[in-house]
């Protein structure tokens, strides 16, 4: 049997990848992110979200995710 794991919102997730709720929840529609529904509500299992954010291609990666580096990096190219 699995191991219950602590479920988060889309509020919850979106601030801890620096992305909007919308954004959290759009991927969780198409797909793209792990999540499953509670009474019509999106949730996640931080253990899922954590070995996603790792192994997801960072071409592929929502717009705006990993600004803060992108950014820093296109600065020392100037």
């Amino acid at each position: 049997m699995k191991e219950l794991s602590e479920a988060y919102t889309a509020e919850d997730v979106a601030q801890y990848l620096k992305l909007h709720p919308y954004t959290v929840r759009r991927l969780a529609r198409e797909k793209k992110i792990p999540a499953f529904r509670v009474g019509g509500q999106w949730r996640f299992r931080k253990d899922e979200i954590d070995q996603w954010s790792r192994s997801y291609p960072f071409s592929d990666k929502p717009e705006g995710y990993g600004l803060a580096s992108n950014s820093q990096s296109h600065k020392k190219g100037k």
